[in-house]
């Protein structure tokens, strides 16, 4: 039926070989755990588990700061949790004496959501940080957990700072 038969055997033993090495490769490659639970590897969750705790979550900040529950309470950072611009403090959470968070570097922490980007929604609060607070950090004219500025406290402090 075909003249060249010899091609065509050539041709399968070739694809058999290609497909031995793929089956024997990938049981090679892919960890044993892998679609245990779904399509990820079984073994991370227990990994995941075994890591240590970083963050207390804003339920254990809120323990202990209400005087700043009540600070953001009033502003716009009310939905963002503590420890979004204040990092991992799950240590200071377990004993508060031992580890002492960082004062943090406003002109740095606002600029990551604030800076302005046209990706963002038109109605988010951007400003361009070069141009809006000419190198003062940002906790200079906004107090960082209820950040609208009352134009009375600003004449207030001017007042004050043109009497010294």
């Amino acid at each position: 039926m075909f003249k060249d038969v010899e091609h065509l055997i050539r041709l399968a033993a070739v694809m058999a070989i290609a497909l031995v090495a793929f089956v024997v490769l990938r049981a090679a490659i892919v960890p044993h755990s892998f679609g245990q639970y779904g399509h990820y590897r079984g073994a991370a969750i227990a990994e995941i588990a075994a890591r240590p705790i970083g963050f207390a979550g804003h339920d254990a900040c809120e323990g202990c700061h209400s005087d700043v529950v009540d600070q953001k309470k009033q502003g716009k950072h009310v939905v963002v949790a503590c420890e979004a611009c204040h990092g991992a403090l799950a240590k200071h959470a377990d004993d508060p004496g031992s580890v002492t968070p960082a004062k943090l570097d406003t002109a740095v922490i606002c600029a990551r959501c604030h800076e302005a980007d046209s990706a963002k929604p038109k109605w988010f609060p951007q400003v361009l940080t070069a141009d809006h607070s000419g190198g003062l950090a940002c906790d200079t004219c906004h107090q960082p957990h209820s950040p609208k500025i009352e134009t009375q406290k600003i004449e207030t402090k001017t007042k004050a700072e043109g009497k010294q």
